[in-house]
């Protein structure tokens, strides 16, 4: 009986901060999968302006968008950059959760050790969560971000150049090449060739501004949970957050956090797919792509490199769309983003907590039988 009971103490009760992040990877993975087409179309509505030759409103819509794509692509075209994506949601989310977690628990135990002994630990302070997600987001960036910046290439690579007159111009003999050139390790290369490896970086300034997003985003369902449960437990109606719950908090967080930051959200997906200098200076993007095509056509050493149209910053790039599009140039694309974001972040709140559960389950099972080898 007292090996028994040993062994059961040995057992783990709770996931450690490894055990979070996988949960709320697999978790994002899943959600961001189901909405995966949204994901495609929310991107190259945002890297595209509408001020841009051949765009009206009407053709910057998510159906619309869906639909073209579905046209001109097939079914296929909804899934661009799909594994890029998923990899890339995957080491964001994995890296994320596992920073949070590790953070929260450190800062815990921290306040727990200066209460008396038996006292229960107070939730956190809303500052205090947006500070320890914006850590851990900021952490996660860094070292994640190369594959986002392939991955939004590859969402809107060929949207992009079919709609240059450089892809025009190349349909004699490069079309093929710039089809093949979509796959991780062709738009990994290219970008090298362009920037040199710091363009894997590129929009990381951004990123890290928009650190605020999921720090906004699990500052504000951490504090409403919070405030839910207490309400909960006052009434006798349990401790335990429905589904439901969970999905309303979710999507109420991630509006809240999307609408907040959009801006750079916006700038950050040009600024990584390249458009931020072809919104501005059109005379200067026309010399840029005939630069490109010449390039292509006459050295085979720089067969796919692309013209290095004139980048800025996220600020600069902000107060180019103000003058020219006004504030509402600002939230291009926003309803879009909102809907994806919305719904993927909402299922990810409701399938991390499963995910968790089934990821304790794991954690038990091996360690029940690492005690019995």
């Amino acid at each position: 009986m007292s090996v028994q009971s040993k062994q059961t103490n040995n057992l783990p009760q709770q996931l450690t901060p490894l055990g979070y992040a996988l949960a709320g990877a697999l978790g994002a993975c899943f959600s961001n999968a189901i909405v995966y087409p949204l994901d495609v179309a929310k991107t190259r509505i945002q890297a595209t302006s509408p001020t841009a030759k051949g765009k009206r409103k009407d053709d910057m819509t998510m159906l619309s968008v869906l639909r073209d794509i579905l046209r001109e692509e097939g079914v296929t075209g909804w899934y661009s950059g799909f594994a890029a994506t998923m990899l890339n949601t995957f080491s964001t989310q994995y890296a994320y959760f596992f920073f949070y977690s590790f953070i929260r628990t450190a800062y815990a135990k921290r306040i727990a050790s200066r209460l008396p002994k038996g006292s229960k630990l107070p939730p956190l302070s809303t500052a205090a969560e947006l500070t320890l997600g914006a850590v851990a987001g900021a952490l996660s960036q860094i070292f994640t971000i190369p594959v986002s910046v392939i991955a939004t290439r590859q969402q809107i690579g060929q949207s992009l150049r079919q709609s240059t007159k450089s892809y025009s111009l190349l349909q004699s003999g490069d079309k093929e090449s710039l089809r093949d050139d979509n796959s991780f390790l062709n738009v990994a290369r290219e970008i090298i060739r362009e920037d040199g490896i710091t363009g894997l970086w590129r929009g990381l300034k951004p990123s890290m501004v928009l650190t605020v997003n999921p720090a906004i985003t699990y500052g504000v369902y951490e504090r409403l949970k919070s405030i839910l449960l207490l309400a909960r437990e006052k009434a006798g109606a349990g401790e335990k957050m429905t589904p439901w719950m969970s999905f309303i908090l979710g999507a109420f967080s991630k509006t809240l956090a999307t609408i907040v930051t959009y801006p750079y959200i916006m700038a950050k997906v040009r600024i990584q797919a390249r458009t931020s200098g072809a919104d501005s200076d059109e005379d200067v993007c026309r010399d840029d792509r005939v630069d490109d095509v010449e390039k292509r056509l006459g050295s085979s050493s720089q067969k796919y490199a692309r013209g290095r149209a004139k980048q800025s910053g996220a600020l600069a790039l902000l107060i180019r769309v103000l003058k020219t599009e006004g504030v509402v140039g600002w939230y291009q694309g926003m309803s879009a983003q909102i809907i994806k974001a919305v719904l993927s972040q909402a299922l990810l709140f409701v399938s991390k907590e499963q995910f968790e559960r089934w990821a304790l389950v794991i954690f038990v099972l091996s360690s029940k039988l690492r005690s019995r080898t």
